[in-house]
């Protein structure tokens, strides 16, 4: 279980770290109108990330034995998949989006579900969690329903976990952040996933 709870708490990290456009949006809001609004965004992707997950962890029941038999080429793929993950997270300028966002005075129930519907609209995110999954082999034979059900709280607590870590990072900078340092944060999101995915496509080759 403490192996569970580790891996999940990176998978929601995973999943959760890259500077996209609901990033930028808990980001700005946090800067313009302060931490609570920055929190009631990321609850909504959060809550987002977890529908995705939940779909993910029980449609997993039906290739289990898909992943047992074909673990080592699946665990290839999700490096591959992690790695263009990053490499389109370095590329991008989520910035450019932000002119298709409103956030004119809107209250926390609002930029709740401002976020949760912006979020939900990348149903893609299902497959970054199936390579995940396979990655760590996070579901597997003797996974049992009770265990699935923790996973998918242990990944919500990682989502948490970055969304208020960066939310509060943010917060205590509010006079001196500099948008331009956006960039700086996504490109150096994209670098490390890249990196991690190098190293984890490495272990699986050759250990």
């Amino acid at each position: 279980m403490i192996s569970m709870l580790l891996k999940g708490l990176v998978i929601g990290v995973f999943v959760s770290a890259p500077v996209g456009p609901i990033g930028i949006l808990c980001l700005q809001r946090t800067l313009n109108r302060g931490r609570a609004h920055g929190i009631a965004t990321a609850l909504g992707a959060t809550l987002s990330d977890l529908l995705y997950a939940v779909i993910a962890v029980f449609s997993m029941s039906f290739i289990i034995e898909f992943i047992t038999s074909h673990q080592f080429i699946l665990q290839i793929i999700g490096s591959i998949i992690v790695f263009f993950f990053g490499l389109y997270t370095y590329i991008s300028n989520p910035i450019r989006k932000l002119s298709k966002m409103n956030n004119d005075k809107k209250n926390y129930i609002q930029d709740f579900f401002t976020s949760f519907g912006l979020t939900i609209t990348n149903p893609l995110v299902i497959f970054l969690f199936i390579a995940l999954f396979a990655k760590f082999s996070y579901i597997t034979d003797d996974t049992t329903f009770l265990q699935s059900i923790c996973g998918i709280f242990f990944i919500m607590c990682g989502a948490l976990f970055w969304w208020t870590l960066l939310v509060n990072i943010v917060n205590m900078f509010r006079n001196r952040f500099n948008m331009r340092g956006l960039y700086v944060i996504n490109r150096g999101t994209g670098i490390i996933l890249m990196i991690l995915a190098i190293v984890s496509l490495a272990y699986s080759l050759f250990f």
